[in-house]
Parts: C-alpha cells; structure tokens; sequence
C-alpha cells in the first residue's frame, strides 16, 4: 500500500526527534508543541505496533526496532532536505551542527589544528569536538563522525574512510631504562615495571613476533593502571615504567628524547589505522562528507 501524506510526515517527524535528540527540541524546530510531537510519535508506535523509542527523564535512546526504521525515514529527510535545499537555491550547502568524537590524545594533538581550518573554510558549521578514550555509540549518542585508531575495524552499520596509518610502539623515559636497564628480548619484561589501561585485566599480556615468526605473549603487570591514554603517556615520561602507545600519541616526546623506543620491530599486530568512522544509513549530510574529505585530504601528509 502506497504510503499516505500522513505517514510521511510521520517518518520525517520521527527522523527529527532522533536527530535532535529531544521531543522539545524537534519541536522547536518545527514549530510545533512538545505535546503534538509526543504524540504523533506514540501514535505511530501504536500503528507499527512496536515500540521506537526508550523515554527516560534525561535521554531517548533507539530501541532495535526503531534504529531500523529510523534508517528508512532518515533516508526520506536527507532527500526531503535536498530537496529543499534545492529549491532554496542552497544546494549542498556544508552548514549546520556536526558532532564528532575522538580519543582524548589524539584529539588534542592532532585534530585541533585540521578542524580549525574546516571551520575557516566553512563558516555556517558549528562543530561540537568531544574527546574521551572510550569508544562511543555513534547513534546511540548522537555523534556524525568519529575518528578512531586501531589495527581493525570491525563489521559494524557504520561506514569508515581511512584518514592515515599509525602503529603502536613499546617505550620509556631515559631516566627509567637507566634505572632499570633495557630490554633486550620479550622476556625480559618480566623484570620490568608495566604501565596498564585500568579497563583491563590487572594482569594483562603483551603479544609479541617470537622466534620464527611465531606468536609470543608475554605477561605483564605493575602497580599503576590508568583509564587514559594521555595520563598512561605522562606516566611514561614520568619514569614510571614501559608503556604501549600509537605513536601518533607520542611522537613529540620521541623526537624530544622524553622517550624512547624498546625492542622495536618485536610487537605483533603493530600496524594501526586511523579511521573517519561515521553513520551510513542515510545518505551523509554535506557537512559529514565534506568534514571526512577535508580530513582524508589533511592526513594524507601525516608523518608522525
């Protein structure tokens, strides 16, 4: 049955409660209540015969159900959008809010400068830059990229430009492998003081290439663990002990001697990828692609 006028603004309303994050919100925008927002929505929950959303006091959240159709009326908004746009004469213009997300270390040290010269470039964005070292749920939480680092990415509903590489390096202030002496072989770290990521095990183990190309993990532990990467790499400079970090991270101190590289060429599974990861249910809007394309242009240069 062919959908009526009815249920496409039904779609285009439910897409925007989403985006916005709020019934207020969405309502505001389109000037109309809270309460008639509310209850279109609810009323198409009913018709559906499934529930979209989860309502607590301080957030909505999707249920699996409503991520599902909210790929679909998201579809119908973007071209809604363009449409208008069209129209508008404005095309695909890049303005409007973008959320984006990145680890705490790589974010201050590496996406300030790129994100400042987008925004020179396009005026009518207001970025939202939010940093934390856990890995966030993009729809979930309402972020339009994330740029992450790592060996892999697995199969998700998100699409994923690779801005650059990265690997990730074992190392130590001068002053503690003088204190300490350096590590000639995997199996000397035993002897040795490990820094820890506090979300992992408090004993954890480091993989190494072993004799022959073979697969070596070697058991780790220390007094300290940290839930920061950017705390973990000021520990190390600190002379605290050995710690594993994308070199991305610490590429500064290397080239100051505040650190220095151990058994290099040993780790397994070193090489990273540093990732534009953003929603791909929808069409993107103009200002994600052209902030991705920006990055992957800016990132072509990186040499950490």
């Amino acid at each position: 049955m062919p959908a009526s006028l009815g249920d496409v603004t039904d779609m285009l309303l439910f897409a925007r409660v989403v985006d916005e994050r709020s019934f207020t919100a969405a309502a505001r925008k389109l000037g109309l209540s809270k309460s008639a927002v509310s209850g279109r929505v609810i009323r198409l929950e009913e018709r559906l015969g499934t529930r979209l959303l989860l309502r607590t006091t301080r957030r909505l959240s999707l249920t699996e159900d409503g991520l599902r159709f909210y790929e679909r009326c998201a579809r119908v908004a973007a071209e809604a959008d363009e449409a208008a746009g069209v129209a508008g004469d404005v095309g695909d213009a890049v303005r409007g809010p973008l959320r984006v997300t990145a680890s705490v270390g790589f974010g201050q040290r590496h996406l300030t400068a790129p994100v400042a010269a987008f925004l020179e470039r396009h005026p009518a964005v207001r970025l939202e830059l939010a940093v934390t070292d856990r890995v966030v749920d993009l729809v979930a939480e309402g972020f339009d990229v994330a740029v992450r680092t790592q060996a892999r990415l697995a199969d998700s509903s998100l699409l994923a430009r690779r801005l650059t590489g990265d690997r990730v390096v074992l190392c130590a202030a001068p002053a503690y492998l003088a204190r300490r002496g350096t590590p000639a072989s995997p199996a000397d770290l035993v002897h040795h003081v490990c820094l820890r990521y506090s979300r992992q095990k408090a004993r954890e183990e480091w993989a190494f290439v072993g004799a022959g190309g073979a697969p070596l993990a070697v058991s780790v532990d220390g007094p300290l663990a940290v839930s920061s990467g950017t705390v973990l790499r000021a520990a190390a400079v600190a002379g605290l002990g050995l710690a594993v970090l994308p070199e991305s991270e610490v590429a500064d101190e290397l080239a100051a001697g505040r650190l220095r590289k151990v058994l290099e060429g040993t780790l397994r599974d070193a090489e990273l990828g540093v990732y534009a990861v953003h929603p791909h249910g929808r069409k993107a809007p103009a200002r994600v692609r052209a902030l991705v394309d920006f990055l992957v242009e800016w990132f072509r240069k990186a040499r950490w």
